[in-house]
């Protein structure tokens, strides 16, 4: 049997900054979809139409989902992990924290995620490197957030939680994510959102009756985009990426995505992007770096052997 080829760790890179442009991209679209249409049903709706455009894509391209009970009872669970509690906690969330400040408590996914791999799962080594990179990136969000950001956090505390809270369920659905090895990667995102559809569409009907809404134009464009992009597209490269740079080294995108989001909330919502974000962005950076590059890269850097 030869042996498994190695990933390209320059594309897995930019796979990984482009993960985290559209994720990034996603508080904003949520904010704009949240003035008019609640919470529940955005994320109903998103999910509808993000499984609908993959089953699509897994159509043209012959690929047939899985049958068996067993794993759509792992669909089922990621589903809840990374689509269902953690998008609709962060769309009631963003109904009163601004979408940079929820990007930045949502870069916390790399910290949980090393934490449950260290105590609980341990199925990743825990090197110093990875150490250093959790606490580098954590560092450049620190400076991204800022003490002004820190003056106010207290305020809106519920919807703070919130976005912690769906921040803990990234990490999870980042490591149960690695019981799909043996599926085409979009195979777990159709079906984990087909999942998240049957749960939330129930939701939608009775908590908002959704047939009464008068959604604005901006509202359904950001739905599109929110679901097609930010949701069908993202989840791809998701899935992949946990098998080619593993599960603390793919969520280390939220350190990407703490600046990116907070860009575009300040270009699009006029929400104030603070300059010391640029010396927190070297700082993610690097902390991504030293999370996912492979150590033969450091070696000479470091002086190793």
């Amino acid at each position: 049997m030869k042996p498994a080829k190695p990933p390209n760790y320059a594309l897995e890179l930019s796979l990984l900054a482009a993960l985290a442009t559209l994720w990034g991209a996603s508080y904003t679209f949520i904010k704009l979809g949240i003035e008019t249409i609640p919470p529940v049903t955005l994320i109903a709706a998103r999910t509808v139409i993000a499984g609908a455009v993959l089953l699509v894509i897994l159509r043209l391209r012959g690929i047939v989902l899985p049958r068996d009970a067993a794993t759509w009872r792992k669909f089922a669970v990621q589903a809840c992990l990374n689509s269902v509690v953690p998008f609709t906690l962060i769309a009631w969330a963003e109904k009163s924290v601004d979408a940079g400040l929820a990007v930045i408590l949502n870069a916390m996914t790399p910290v949980f995620t090393f934490l449950i791999t260290v105590l609980w799962t341990r199925h990743e080594p825990t090197t110093f490197r990875k150490m250093a990179g959790v606490a580098v990136g954590l560092a450049g969000t620190c400076v991204i957030v800022g003490m002004q950001a820190f003056q106010h956090v207290g305020q809106e505390l519920l919807g703070q939680l919130a976005v912690v809270l769906a921040t803990v369920c990234y990490a999870g659905a980042a490591i149960f994510g690695r019981n799909f090895k043996g599926l085409d990667p979009m195979a777990p995102a159709a079906g984990s959102l087909v999942c998240g559809a049957a749960i939330l569409i129930p939701v939608s009907l009775v908590v908002d009756r959704p047939w009464t809404l008068s959604p604005s134009g901006t509202s359904v464009g950001a739905l599109v985009g929110l679901a097609v992009f930010s949701t069908a597209l993202a989840f791809v490269l998701y899935f992949r990426l946990i098998h080619t740079l593993g599960s603390v080294g793919t969520t280390a995108q939220g350190y990407l995505r703490a600046p990116i989001g907070v860009a575009i909330g300040a270009y699009f919502l006029g929400e104030r992007l603070d300059s010391s974000a640029w010396i927190g962005l070297v700082c993610i950076l690097a902390g991504v770096a030293l999370m996912t590059l492979p150590r033969r890269i450091f070696r000479p850097a470091l002086g190793t052997t």
